[in-house]
């Protein structure tokens, strides 16, 4: 199996990582406005999902550019950039006094995110099953002759 195959697999499981912690937090979102959590345990259970959710996906787009895959770093691009931003002004991590002021910020935030993994993990999906299929009916050969980077 070729390198971009390998690189929109792990694409797809990583996205479909980013899914469930962005599920995770507009059900923890909505659990602060029904009064089920507090602002203190909110902000702790969610500030420890933050950085890593960032680093994971910008090295993610990192690997899309090492292995020239321009669609996939062209699509997550924005996203990187805005995090690198939020992460720069030092506005990443959540304020348990100022939660309920920035709340509605925050969930669109997220529907945003939650509308943005979606949408990649059916194209990291479509782009592996285009490789493996590629693959099997020998379009592509298990090993190349021409050295890639991935």
């Amino acid at each position: 199996m070729g390198g971009e195959a390998w690189l929109f697999l792990f694409s797809v499981l990583a996205s479909a990582g980013f899914l469930f912690t962005t599920v995770f937090f507009l059900i923890m979102f909505s659990d602060l406005e029904t009064d089920y959590i507090n602002p203190i345990d909110l902000c702790n259970k969610l500030n420890q999902f933050v950085l890593p959710e960032n680093i994971a996906h910008a090295i993610i787009t990192t690997l899309f550019l090492l292995c020239g895959q321009w669609t996939a770093l062209l699509i997550n691009a924005p996203l990187v950039a805005f995090n690198a931003n939020k992460i720069l002004q030092k506005n990443h991590m959540y304020d348990a006094t100022e939660i309920f002021r920035t709340l509605p910020n925050h969930k669109k935030e997220s529907f945003i995110k939650l509308g943005f993994y979606l949408l990649s993990f059916f194209y990291y999906l479509y782009r592996y099953v285009e490789m493996i299929a590629a693959l099997i009916a020998g379009k592509v050969p298990l090993v190349k002759v021409k050295e890639s980077s991935c």
